[in-house]
């Protein structure tokens, strides 16, 4: 077989064009499986990368929007339900309630509108999100008091205090048409956590106490009590809202874990489907090679003459063949697998993103190659064995 390999390689020095060609059709087959499948790998990483590992012990309860019929009861993000959440629950660490407000916030003669969130004490804490040197978390007090204190995400901070010195800073915050002036007393650190993306925080105590007096919380964040009773968890918050309203409708519950896997999934789907499409053009190449293998038969006829003459089996003739068939994707596997990587290491450098190559898809991609060659050029390389050696000689 290894003398049948080299016999392969010193026909394809001899028809370099004819090779080139043959060998165009299998690189961009297997390229394009790479390209895909590897894009679709770094996409989901950077998925992972965008929500971040903070807060997947998280579990978000918000009223469901579907319609509840008469006999279904509303609930109400209340104390009440907070106690009979704790007591009716199990695996849960601890539970907060937040409020969402739209504000425009100015310093100086800048002003922007931003997306507040009215927290309680300790959550920022729970979610890992941490701050920059010199600022602090909401208090007990600031929660109590319902302070005018605000800790500000990156980006707002840099917008408003472009030298890094906002702490200790007082700002204008206008919420419903009405201005508070606030402190701020810290900045996140630049950090991604999928559970939380809010502009700005300001204690909840302030909320209730100055925006909307008495009022309901609108999303609950339930802390299991370690990551691997997430899952769980969510059923078990489900069974029991149900069993409050009677009806599996009275609230929405996620967790970050299924935004990733939901999003995940989706990338996976959608690669795999455009890697079977682009599989199509192996095909095509497996074609165009049975095409010039019968046509390499052809022009070799008298060769294949004369091994039979000398004693060669039609085996070993079908070897000959198939090996150069083979070889043909083997070698195009080779360089399609090298061309798809550099590819999609331009494309995640153009794009930005980080880049992870599926190996799995790289191999697969080249054995499959390599059997297309074997099933494309097993017809051309079953004639060639077929061959009467009289007719072979004459050349006929």
């Amino acid at each position: 077989m290894w003398e049948d390999f080299v016999n392969a390689l010193n026909n394809f020095v001899r028809n370099k064009t004819r090779t080139f060609l043959s060998l165009l059709g299998v690189i961009i087959g297997v390229a394009s499986v790479i390209v895909i499948t590897s894009i679709g790998s770094s996409s989901t990483k950077q998925v992972a990368d965008t929500f971040g590992s903070a807060g997947l012990d998280m579990v978000s309860i918000s009223s469901g929007g579907m319609w509840r019929g008469r006999s279904a009861v509303s609930i109400k993000f209340n104390e009440t339900f907070r106690d009979n959440l704790f007591e009716n629950v199990e695996d849960i660490k601890q539970i907060w309630y937040k409020n969402s407000l739209s504000a425009t916030v100015t310093y100086g003669q800048t002003s922007n509108s931003v997306n507040c969130s009215a927290v309680e004490t300790g959550y920022l804490e729970a979610l890992g999100m941490q701050l920059e040197d010199g600022g602090r978390y909401f208090n007990v007090s600031d929660n109590e008091e319902g302070t005018q204190k605000i800790i500000l995400n990156h980006d707002t901070a840099e917008s408003f205090f472009p030298a890094g010195d906002a702490v200790g800073k007082k700002i204008l915050v206008v919420v419903s048409r009405v201005s508070f002036s606030f402190e701020v007393i810290g900045v996140l650190k630049e950090q991604t956590t999928g559970m939380e993306n809010s502009s700005a925080y300001v204690p909840i105590g302030f909320y209730s106490k100055k925006i909307s007096p008495n009022a309901d919380a609108a999303t609950v964040m339930v802390q299991a009590t370690s990551e691997d009773k997430t899952s769980g968890l969510i059923d078990k918050i489900k069974d029991y809202c149900t069993s409050l309203s009677g009806t599996d409708t009275s609230v929405n519950v996620t967790t970050m874990q299924t935004m990733i896997d939901q999003i995940s999934s989706i990338t996976t789907t959608l690669s795999t489907m455009l890697s079977a499409i682009a599989a199509i053009s192996l095909l095509v190449g497996g074609i165009g090679i049975m095409n010039i293998m019968i046509v390499t038969v052809t022009e070799r006829k008298q060769e294949i003459g004369i091994r039979k003459a000398l004693g060669a089996s039609p085996n070993a003739i079908r070897q000959q063949f198939l090996v150069e068939s083979a070889s043909i994707t083997l070698i195009g596997g080779f360089f399609g697998v090298v061309v798809g990587i550099l590819i999609s290491l331009a494309v995640e450098y153009v794009q930005k993103q980080a880049y992870v190559i599926n190996t799995n898809a790289c191999i697969i991609a080249f054995v499959f190659s390599v059997f297309v060659g074997i099933f494309f050029g097993l017809n051309p390389a079953s004639r060639a064995a077929k061959l009467d050696p009289v007719i072979a000689l004459s050349g006929e």
